[in-house]
């Protein structure tokens, strides 16, 4: 972290508190209080679960920036929304739109959708694009206007053989998964009311936290 965070400066790094299924608030609070000092523009990421979202709302109170991340639903960027209000670092949320794809469905669905949902709002929120797979998701992500992406570097390097192609006004994002539709949803109202459960963040977190204690066995 300490060798990226001055290659990209303002942008910032997010570092990831540890979370698993029974991690409170208040733990990933006092993680990502520690792990804020590490560099000067540092994003901590919590899970968009009904815990994290308390985290976030903890750490925004501070002044901390976060990133909202295993984010697979409108409804759970909504609740980002709601309880990072009154913050001045943007916040960021993260749709993982590949992890959406295997499961036969338009994952590009939900980043359209919550770029539509916040366009309204005071843009406190940005959406950062996750689990992309292809070409043709991150030049849809151009065409949304996302204000950042996470990209394989095999997926830039045919980017880079296709000439680094932008998309145009002709561009058009096909699919073969099951659309999801955009819900008429108010970020305005309290984040408690929005339905935050989602089965590909409840497995996530099982992954995130398997393959941290992993890394921790083979280190000690």
């Amino acid at each position: 972290m300490e060798t990226i965070s001055p290659l990209v400066g303002e942008a910032g790094v997010s570092i990831e508190a540890f979370a698993d299924e029974q991690t409170t608030a208040q733990e990933m609070f006092e993680q990502g209080k520690e792990m804020f000092t590490w560099i000067p523009h540092g994003y901590i990421k919590y899970p968009t679960t009904t815990e994290g979202l308390r985290a976030a709302q903890m750490s925004v109170r501070q002044s901390m920036r976060v990133n909202m991340t295993l984010c697979f639903s409108q409804q759970q960027a909504a609740a980002v929304y709601a309880a990072t209000k009154g913050t001045k670092p943007p916040v960021y949320v993260s749709p993982f739109v590949g992890r959406l794809d295997d499961t036969g469905q338009n994952g590009m669905d939900v980043v359209r959708n919550i770029k539509r949902m916040f366009a309204q709002g005071d843009g406190h929120v940005l959406v950062l694009a996750a689990s992309l797979r292809s070409v043709e998701h991150l030049l849809y992500c151009f065409a949304l206007e996302c204000e950042l992406v996470t990209v394989p570097a095999k997926i830039l390097e045919q980017w880079a053989q296709m000439n680094f192609p932008m998309p145009d006004k002709q561009f058009q994002y096909k699919s073969s998964g099951k659309p999801i539709p955009y819900e008429e949803l108010n970020p305005e109202q309290p984040w408690e009311s929005f339905d935050v459960q989602h089965e590909l963040t409840r497995k996530g977190i099982e992954k995130f936290a398997a393959d941290y204690r992993a890394t921790l066995s083979r280190t000690a």
